[in-house]
């Protein structure tokens, strides 16, 4: 067999599959688990005339009001994208690893450019399904905005299609360049979470510990997102569609909105604008990855234990 058909094959083998599939079904369960909070996160970022509230006491009692109006409201949409993003982002990644890597030891280099390439193909196939789940969890929420617009969505495929009628069809894809700056996000993640995984299992082979899953989850987490939130809360606006924000239609357009958004964010209010809502991202995000990457361990262990496979691709 060629160097070409091997890498081939390894693209489009089962144990990438079994990764993707651990993967989606372990942020699917974490991101149950712990949606209420993800619901006022996102309300802080998109509502400009709520006051940005850090390292004010208690993180939760502020988000008290916002999460006790329906904060599920929006789920099963967030769940259908998400499952669809962290299949295509897993598989991508294991998929490439085993491909580039080819039995190479792994570095933090190497798996932060490939965290990067997976994030690029995951926001291109995916963005679509995000815009349209913001819209719908924002759905009949009161705002202090007076210029966002009301919508009444009856469903994923409405929303889709009155988004495309009234807005065009570029409109899906609200957000992108931010997006695409922000793939640094998981593939910092992942890099910082393989880095501390093979320290763990340095010089030995085996499953990690449910609590060595869950830590270095939550370590990888807080530490990706804190560096990339103000990207995440213009993110939220753009796909939003505030103020009539969009991407624009070529690189520069979409660099000077990015550009315009947060410095229109710290001039309305200051350097804490960034970061509204970083409590309950913080709080949301840390607790949900660290309880899917405990998931996916298990998941991904159990189903190669099953099939025979002792040594995954993903452990070298």
């Amino acid at each position: 067999m060629s160097s070409g058909d091997f890498r081939f094959a390894e693209v489009f083998s089962y144990e990438s599959l079994v990764h993707a599939m651990a993967g989606a079904v372990g942020s699917v369960t974490a991101m149950t688990v712990f949606f209420p909070l993800d619901t006022a996160r996102l309300r802080l970022q998109v509502d400009e005339k709520r006051k940005a509230r850090i390292n004010q006491g208690c993180v939760i009692f502020p988000l008290c009001p916002l999460c006790r109006l329906a904060p599920y409201r929006g789920w099963f949409p967030v769940i259908c994208s998400l499952c669809c993003s962290n299949f295509v982002y897993f598989y991508c990644f294991h998929s490439l690893k085993a491909s580039w890597l080819r039995g190479l030891k792994s570095t933090p280099s190497k798996d932060l450019l490939i965290g990067i390439t997976s994030g690029v193909v995951n926001v291109l196939v995916t963005t679509p399904l995000w815009v349209v789940n913001t819209r719908l969890k924002l759905q009949g929420a009161k705002f202090r905005n007076a210029d966002i617009r009301p919508t009444n969505y009856s469903g994923i495929m409405d929303a889709f299609v009155q988004i495309v009628e009234d807005e065009g069809i570029g409109a899906l894809w609200n957000g992108t360049f931010p997006s695409l700056l922000l793939v640094l996000n998981p593939a910092v993640q992942f890099m910082i979470y393989e880095g501390l995984k093979r320290q763990l299992k340095k010089g030995v082979h085996r499953e990690l510990l449910s609590l060595e899953a869950f830590m270095i989850g939550a370590v990888a987490k807080a530490v990706a997102t804190t560096v990339t939130y103000p990207l995440q809360t213009v993110q939220s606006i753009l796909r939003f569609g505030q103020h009539g924000e969009h991407t624009g239609r070529s690189l520069l357009n979409s660099l000077r909105g990015v550009m315009h958004l947060l410095i229109n964010r710290v001039r309305r209010h200051g350097w804490q604008g960034l970061f509204k809502g970083l409590e309950a991202k913080l709080l949301q995000t840390v607790l949900t990855a660290a309880l899917m990457f405990l998931l996916y361990e298990k998941i991904a262990s159990s189903t190669f234990r099953v099939m025979g496979v002792k040594r995954p691709v993903s452990s070298r």
